[in-house]
């Protein structure tokens, strides 16, 4: 009788050796004449656990890990086939605390299922939503996702059911649907898990929203630097259209929807929507002055929906289960469920799926362990590059978008990067005003200039040269950024560094008092 083991097949998992063990675990088998079968899921975002093998008994899928090619002949003599005993067993894959706590909607099937087998991802509730919807005017489906209480995953929090109807509404015989995937935020790496681990769910999602604003061709914009999630999302899509759930018959409706992957080229402005839009239509990566909105004149001119790969990902189950099953999830008007990501200087960095409302403390000990380096946690980045610096004063706070923006922070697209007392924010600070100058695009004044001259005003704050009025004056310069700005770019990277002026203020004069001595 044939035994399924599993080892992820996704970048994370890949990156600590998974390969060699899936590999090891093949050999040693057929030298033991073992008939096994060797199942490559997604990572399950237990990221210090990897590679995290789990075999499937009859008492359910027992997880070993982090294992090592050199591990497997000790894993086989130990009997790890049925369960046994082994320094590298952590139980039934179910009752991991980090796993067991959460509640995994958008992220239910990664780790769970294989990601290029259509047949698993059926047998999980895969296509359920897009029959749903085929039963459904558009602005029923559209009513849906509003019902929901849906907002986009990517940073900007727009209503998703506001910005679908808009589409859905505006004049045009030729619509687009445009997923944002050029994940580029530090810490961040939920769309990146979605897609290898769960390409259809993205698929599914994308399939639903053409039906839903009447577009017939779609587009998933890949950073370069996602070539495994590039490979796995080109034979996703193969399998769809072989399948027929994508092409002139979408699950025999008689409607068209067509999906092709494109990739970017590196730049980090084109993960705002414009300036993605414009690197699509094969231009240099610049943002575009609004209006028109997207919605109205985007791709080629045309009307199209650009939505990040979470919230696409998440519509499936909207429409399977009901948008009052997701909306009765969250915290104020945050609703539903947000993937967090945790990283930095953290004991247990992983993926954690919970309704919005969690605090920041739960997130980084009760999931996170605390810092890796046993040091007190003095700040936490939330929301990628250009997110405010959090203290460990306000660690309480609730995940909500609204409590966020009132202490001048962001939720962004879930990322939290953790940081132990050691950390400098001074040199956080310059470090996101660096950041900025690198990756402007250059069109907005405030932006392209106000950058630059940000990151000399901060090495003169370093230095010690007139510290009060440099100070001031890069208070000033953060407003004018953020103020006139033409997008996010430009107009977030103030928050970093007035953040760390408000929270750590010791950490500047320190730093001037330092090259004074010096």
């Amino acid at each position: 009788m044939s035994v399924t083991v599993y080892v992820p097949r996704d970048s994370s998992a890949l990156a600590v050796g998974a390969e060699a063990l899936a590999e090891a675990i093949q050999r040693e088998a057929a030298q033991r004449g073992v008939d096994l079968r060797l199942a490559r899921n997604g990572s399950r975002g237990l990221f210090w656990l990897e590679p995290l093998v789990e075999v499937a008994t009859p008492a359910g899928r027992i997880a070993y890990g982090p294992v090592r090619a050199q591990d497997v002949p000790e894993l086989f003599d130990a009997g790890f086939l049925a369960g046994g005993a082994h320094p590298t067993r952590l139980g039934p894959i179910e009752q991991i605390p980090y796993l067991q706590r959460q509640q995994r909607l958008t992220c239910a099937r990664i780790g769970l299922i294989d990601p290029l087998d259509l047949d698993d991802y059926l047998a999980h509730g895969g296509y359920r939503g897009l029959h749903r919807a085929l039963e459904h005017a558009p602005e029923e489906i559209v009513a849906a996702i509003t019902a929901s209480g849906l907002r986009g995953r990517g940073g900007a929090a727009f209503p998703a059911g506001i910005k679908w109807n808009t589409v859905r509404e505006a004049p045009g015989n030729v619509k687009y649907v445009v997923a944002n995937a050029d994940e580029g935020d530090s810490g961040s790496f939920a769309d990146r898990l979605i897609m290898e681990g769960d390409p259809f769910a993205l698929i599914e999602g994308m399939t639903i929203a053409a039906l839903a604003v009447g577009a017939t061709q779609g587009y998933i914009y890949l950073r370069v630097e996602y070539p495994h999630a590039h490979a796995t999302l080109e034979r996703a899509l193969a399998t769809a259209y072989r399948a027929g759930y994508l092409g002139a018959d979408v699950a025999g409706s008689g409607k068209r929807f067509d999906l092709e992957v494109r990739l970017g080229a590196g730049a980090y402005v084109c993960g705002e929507e414009t300036a993605l839009l414009e690197s699509l239509e094969g231009k240099r990566g610049m943002v575009r002055s609004k209006p028109p909105l997207p919605a109205l004149r985007g791709l080629f001119g045309q009307p199209t929906l650009v939505n990040n790969v979470l919230t696409l990902a998440t519509v499936p189950y909207i429409l399977a289960e009901g948008a009052e099953a997701y909306q009765q999830l969250g915290a104020g008007r945050s609703r539903g469920t947000l993937p967090i990501q945790l990283a930095g200087n953290i004991a247990r960095p992983g993926l954690i799926e919970q309704p919005f409302g969690i605090s920041l403390r739960e997130i980084l000990y009760d999931y996170g362990g605390g810092s890796a380096t046993g040091r007190p946690l003095r700040a936490v980045q939330v929301g990628g590059p250009l997110g405010a610096y959090v203290p460990a004063a306000h660690f309480d706070l609730p995940l909500d978008y609204e409590v966020f923006a009132a202490q001048g922070a962001v939720l962004g697209h879930g990322s939290i990067v953790a940081f132990d007392d050691t950390v400098d924010m001074a040199r956080m600070a310059r470090h996101a005003l660096a950041f900025c100058a690198a990756e402007s695009c250059g069109k907005c004044t405030p932006c392209r200039l106000g950058s630059t001259r940000g990151v000399e005003v901060m090495d003169d704050v370093l230095a010690g040269r007139q510290v009060e009025t440099k100070l001031a004056l890069l208070r000033d310069l953060g407003e004018t950024m953020r103020l006139g700005s033409l997008c996010a770019l430009g107009g977030m990277t103030p928050y970093p560094v007035l953040s760390a002026l408000e929270h750590f203020p010791e950490d500047f004069t320190a730093a001037a008092a330092r090259s004074r001595l010096g």
